[in-house]
């Protein structure tokens, strides 16, 4: 019988005088439980809000850029001022800054950052009441040619019909009553549900699908461009002559 001694080296057969093969040391360890990182595109908004009270800049700067644009566009279109809409930017952005610590993930992000913005605008309004309107309805300044088509080509007449469409989308939402237009626009831009919309402007979601309704339909009507013609001959006369 051969007999088996065991060294430093591993198993030696006595009679034979050769090293048995050794398994591989990797099948006597114990499996390392891996980390998944995710990156910052993949985490949402909640967990970066929780993520910047503790301290992660980096989250914030994530959650700034997801959401700035679509959040200045909002208060632009709102005020047509692009001073007062950069105040107010401002603002909306502190308050969430000011708010981490206390920020709860119960909802959406977004609901959390439109109602601020909501709110901000709110109170401007009701500062600026009595006091001039400084809104000017044609700044260019305002991004309201992302909302309508490009002119087909270079030509002067289609450069003409795009910027009389866009006048005319400009002077419909700015005619529009306060409580449609914000939720045509908070609709168009936040991404938010009527559910949510109606959360952000403090009422149900019954009558902020209501006021969407009564804001598209009076912006179609305003965008569609009406022909002006002549009245036949028999549509003049009176009913049985």
């Amino acid at each position: 019988m051969s007999t088996l001694i065991y060294s430093g080296v591993g198993a030696v057969d006595s009679d034979f005088g050769f090293e048995r093969p050794r398994r591989a040391r990797t099948q006597f360890r114990r499996p390392v439980a891996t980390r998944t990182v995710r990156s910052m595109a993949e985490v949402e908004d909640g967990e970066l809000m929780v993520r910047y009270a503790a301290g992660d800049m980096h989250a914030f700067e994530t959650l700034y850029s997801r959401h700035r644009s679509a959040l200045y566009r909002y208060l632009a279109r709102h005020t047509r001022d692009p001073e007062i809409a950069n105040d107010l930017f401002q603002e909306v952005w502190s308050k969430v800054i000011a708010s981490r610590a206390r920020y709860e993930p119960r909802a959406k992000f977004s609901t959390f950052l439109y109602r601020v913005a909501h709110n901000c605008f709110i109170d401007h309004c009701r500062r600026a009441s009595g006091r001039t309107d400084r809104a000017v309805a044609n700044n260019e300044d305002f991004d309201l040619e992302n909302v309508l088509p490009a002119a087909a080509a270079d030509a002067p007449d289609a450069r003409a019909e795009h910027a009389q469409t866009l006048a005319r989308y400009r002077l419909a939402l700015a005619a529009l009553p306060a409580e449609q237009r914000d939720a045509f626009l908070l609709y168009e831009e936040s991404g938010l549900s009527l559910e949510e919309i109606g959360q952000v402007t403090g009422v149900s979601m019954e009558t902020a699908k209501s006021r969407l309704r009564y804001a598209l339909a009076k912006l179609r009507s305003s965008m569609t461009p009406r022909e002006e013609s002549v009245p036949s001959r028999a549509a003049l006369e009176e009913p049985g002559t």
